[in-house]
């Protein structure tokens, strides 16, 4: 069993983001940029003005995939995912304009591409299986089962296959143990995680009909986050994974494709929120995944078999290793598939994720 590091003091409170520098006085700082100034600056074709559901709409081809932008909304997709932009896109002057923050922190990352190809050899993740020990998180609308069992066994079925195809793979937690949020920060930093990926699944109890994926990263400084749920949201605060904005973004759209894969196309979008402590004191690119809803009884069926769990190992392993190749690919790989899946979790062997 990996221990878990000793308790540790509260990281320090985060401070306001320093001031950016001024314009010089005859280059008037802009808040807003008309999209075709950027597409020309990038060297990109101009907007193609397109028609979706009825309104009106922007269209962008880059080398990652085409980019759909509609004033007055902050969702926007990008190769058919959903993206949520930090402000709404505006008309001025009669040409669609998008905030600086977000071609800084959203649409720039989109076109610098995936950042795995930056990783050294054999790198370091650590997996976090959410709550734990007293803290059962959701609990599934059928068996009443808590969610932290379900996290531990999708941790310990994809630190098997990230292991087994180079990665060095360290869990947070490795039994059923309260853990808080600081010893999972501090343990990522004792391990020198390349990076940090926290597993969970989602409620919306009573409501028994929302289903789907959605992936977290921190919001940028500046921004307002997509998702608060009743938590304070200061723009202005500065955290220290906001050194790593572009990764956690690369990073959280590359795995949550992987995922809906297996999740039917159950799509709810990457998203940004400040209020996930488990993110913001990270060093390293760092995402939180929400791998269905265990208050919708449809997902919550699914994700108390086995099976399907080892599913969206397979998909999170083979988005960390692009060309691997994966059992789930070779001959024989439904029933190697339904083998594992009728093991009890404390079975699977975890020796090669011990540190």
């Amino acid at each position: 069993m990996t221990a878990p590091v000793a308790p540790v003091a509260p990281a320090p409170a985060p401070v306001p983001a320093p001031a950016p520098p001024s314009a010089p006085a005859n280059q008037p700082a802009e808040t807003w940029i008309p999209l075709s100034r950027w597409c020309q600056a990038n060297g990109l074709a101009a907007p193609c003005p397109v028609t979706v559901a009825g309104l009106a709409a922007y269209a962008l081809s880059t080398p990652g995939g085409a980019i759909l932008l509609r004033p007055g909304s902050r969702v926007t997709h990008w190769d058919g995912l959903e993206v949520r932009l930090g402000f709404a896109p505006q008309m001025m002057n009669g040409q669609p304009c998008i905030h600086t923050l977000d071609l800084k922190k959203t649409l720039e990352p989109l076109l610098e591409g995936a950042f795995l190809s930056c990783l050294k050899t054999n790198p370091t993740i650590v997996i976090d299986p959410g709550h734990g020990g007293h803290d059962p998180g959701t609990k599934g609308v059928l068996d009443y089962r808590g969610e932290k069992d379900f996290t531990l066994d999708w941790a310990r079925r994809l630190g098997l296959l990230l292991a087994a195809n180079g990665w060095q793979v360290f869990l947070t937690r490795n039994s059923d143990i309260d853990l808080s949020l600081a010893n999972r920060i501090a343990f990522a930093e004792a391990h020198k995680a390349d990076v940090f990926l926290s597993l969970h699944f989602n409620s919306a109890a009573p409501n028994d009909q929302q289903a789907g994926l959605e992936t977290y990263c921190l919001t940028p400084t500046g921004m307002p986050s997509s998702v608060t749920r009743g938590f304070s949201d200061d723009p202005t605060l500065a955290f220290p994974n906001n050194a790593f904005d572009a990764q956690n973004l690369q990073l959280a759209l590359h795995v949550h494709r992987a995922l809906l894969q297996v999740n039917g196309r159950l799509d709810r979008g990457v998203r940004r929120a400040r209020y996930l402590g488990v993110l913001r004191g990270q060093n390293r690119p760092a995402i939180l995944v929400e791998g269905g809803y265990l208050s919708n009884p449809c997902e919550a069926r699914r994700i108390a078999d086995p099976a399907y769990r080892q599913m969206l190992a397979e998909a999170v392993a083979k988005a960390l290793a692009e060309k691997s190749e994966f059992r789930s690919q070779e001959p024989g790989a439904e029933s190697q598939r339904a083998e594992i899946g009728t093991q009890r979790p404390e079975v699977i062997s975890t020796n090669a994720l011990r540190p």
